[in-house]
C-alpha cells in the first residue's frame, strides 16, 4: 500500500503543509498526510509542537516548522504565525488542517492567507458552524438530516432541569471549536450514566456551560459509520468513501482504533446530498451512527478537515481525500474509481487496549489489507517516535480512566437521589 497512487499526475512544484492548532503531538492523521503526498514526490512541510514529534521524524518531510500553539492565542497572532511559515516555504503551499480550529481560522481569514497558500474556498462562517455541536445540530434540523436529540444548557439550573427528565445514559461534548481549547468542560466525548454523575460533573463547568448534552444511542442497537469526502464547489464530491468503525478508544465514545472499508450507497448518497446542500467544499470527516431500532443514520459529527484515519480510504486510481485536494487545487483532474473495499485501518497504540475492552463483542470483518496508522516499512521513524512519546501519557490516561470508571460506578449505585423523588 505504500506505493499506491504512483501514477497520479500531481504537481510536484506545489508543496503541502499540515497545520494544527493546539498541543497534540501524537496525531497519526498528520503523519498520514505527509506520507500520502510525500510518496508522490510532493514536498511536504508540517507545523509541529517541537522537533521530536512523529510527524517531524517522517522521511517524507521536507521541512518542519516548529510552531507551538495552544488555541488560546488571538487569531491575528495565529495568522501571523502561518504567514511566517508561508514565507519560509517560499512558494504557495496547499494547506491541510488537522483540527477544527485550523479549519475555522483558514476559512475566516481566507483573504489574508490566500496570498501565501492554496485551500478550498468556503463560506467564512460554515466551518465554525460545522465544528460547533449546536451549529451542526441546527444544520441537520434545517436540512432534514437525522441527529440525536440534544440540549444546549446555559446554566446549572438548565442542567438540573434536564437531569430530572433525561433518559440516561447521555453524552456530553464540548460545544464550540476554540472554546474546547480555552475552557474545556470535558476531555472528549463523555458518557454519563445517571443524574448524580451529570450534576457532579456540571459543578465544574462554570456559570455558562460550554457543552452539549446529547441522546445516547445504545451500542447494542447501533453501528458506527464514517464518511470521508473531498468536495468541490459544484456537483457530487469527486472522492467520497464509507466505512465502519469497529473499535474506538476510549471504548464506544472515543477515537477510531480499528475501522473497515464497507460500501454503503445509501449513506454515501445521504452524506453527499448534505454536503452539497450546505455548500461545503474541501475535506470532511463525518461520523454517523446507524440506529437499528428505526433504520436511520444519525449524524454525530461533521469535521471540516482531514480525519485521523483518512488513509483507510483510497479508490482504485490511488486517490484519497488529501490527494484529491492537492490535485484539484493545482488544476489537475481527480481520477474516479470505486473505493478499495475490505481495507482495514488499525491505530497500534490504542487498538491494543481497545481489543481488551471489546473482548467478547462481534469480531471485525475479514480484511483484504491493513493500513497501519504509525508503522510503515518505508517510513519507520514516526512509529518509534510515537512509542517513545506515548508511554507516559498512556499510563496517565489509563489511571484516569480507571478513576472515572470507579466514580461512575459509585454514582450509579447511589440510591434514591433527590431528583428521582420529584413528585409527578
Amino acid at each position: 500500500m505504500a506505493r499506491s497512487g504512483g501514477r497520479l499526475a500531481v504537481d510536484r512544484g506545489v508543496p503541502g503543509l499540515t497545520v494544527k492548532i493546539g498541543g497534540y503531538p501524537l496525531h497519526h492523521g498528520g503523519v498520514g498526510a505527509i506520507r500520502s503526498l510525500g510518496r508522490l514526490g510532493v514536498p511536504m512541510y508540517a507545523a509541529t509542537e517541537d522537533r521530536w514529534t512523529p510527524a517531524a521524524a517522517s522521511r517524507y518531510l521536507t521541512g518542519r516548522c516548529v510552531w507551538p500553539t495552544t488555541g488560546r492565542e488571538d487569531p491575528d497572532r495565529l495568522v501571523a504565525g502561518l504567514l511566517r511559515i508561508g514565507h519560509r516555504i517560499g512558494r504557495p503551499a496547499v494547506l491541510i488542517p488537522t483540527d477544527e480550529e485550523a479549519a475555522v481560522l483558514i476559512a475566516e481569514r481566507a483573504g489574508v492567507l490566500a496570498e501565501s497558500f492554496l485551500f478550498p474556498r468556503v463560506a467564512a462562517d460554515l466551518p465554525r458552524r460545522l465544528a460547533s455541536k449546536q451549529g451542526l445540530h441546527e444544520l441537520c434540523t434545517e436540512h432534514g438530516v437525522p441527529s440525536p436529540a440534544a440540549v444546549f444548557p446555559r446554566s446549572y439550573a438548565d442542567i438540573e432541569a434536564y437531569a430530572r427528565r433525561a433518559r440516561f445514559p447521555v453524552v456530553a461534548k464540548n460545544r464550540e471549536a476554540f472554546v474546547r481549547r480555552r475552557r474545556p468542560a470535558v476531555s472528549g466525548t463523555t458518557r454519563i450514566a445517571g443524574p448524580a454523575q451529570l450534576l457532579d460533573l456540571a459543578r465544574g463547568w462554570g456559570a455558562r456551560p460550554g457543552v452539549i448534552l446529547q441522546e445516547y444511542l445504545p451500542r447494542e442497537a447501533a453501528e458506527d459509520w464514517i464518511v470521508h469526502a473531498y468536495a468541490e464547489a459544484d456537483g457530487a464530491p469527486p472522492a467520497l468513501f464509507t466505512g465502519v468503525k469497529v473499535r474506538s478508544w476510549p471504548p464506544h465514545a472515543g477515537r477510531t482504533a480499528c475501522a473497515y472499508v464497507v460500501d454503503n450507497p445509501e449513506l454515501a448518497d445521504l452524506a453527499g446530498t448534505f454536503i452539497r446542500r450546505i455548500g461545503f467544499t474541501g475535506i470532511a470527516d463525518l461520523d454517523w451512527r446507524f440506529d437499528r431500532r428505526d433504520g436511520r443514520y444519525n449524524l454525530l459529527d461533521f469535521n471540516p478537515r482531514i480525519g485521523a484515519q483518512f488513509r483507510l480510504f483510497e479508490n482504485t486510481a490511488g486517490v484519497d481525500v488529501v490527494r484529491a485536494q492537492h490535485l484539484h487545487l493545482t488544476g489537475r483532474p481527480v481520477p474516479g474509481g470505486a473505493q478499495r473495499a475490505g481495507r482495514r485501518f488499525v491505530v497500534e497504540n490504542i487498538d491494543l487496549p481497545a481489543r481488551l475492552a471489546y473482548r467478547g463483542s462481534r469480531a471485525g470483518r475479514r480484511a483484504t489489507g491493513t493500513e497501519l496508522a504509525w508503522f510503515a516499512g518505508d517510513d519507520p521513524l514516526p512509529f518509534f517516535t510515537m512509542l517513545a512519546r506515548c508511554a507516559g501519557p498512556g499510563a496517565r490516561h489509563l489511571v484516569r480512566l480507571r478513576r472515572d470508571a470507579r466514580r461512575a460506578a459509585g454514582t450509579a449505585d447511589a440510591a434514591h437521589h433527590p431528583l428521582e423523588r420529584r413528585p409527578m
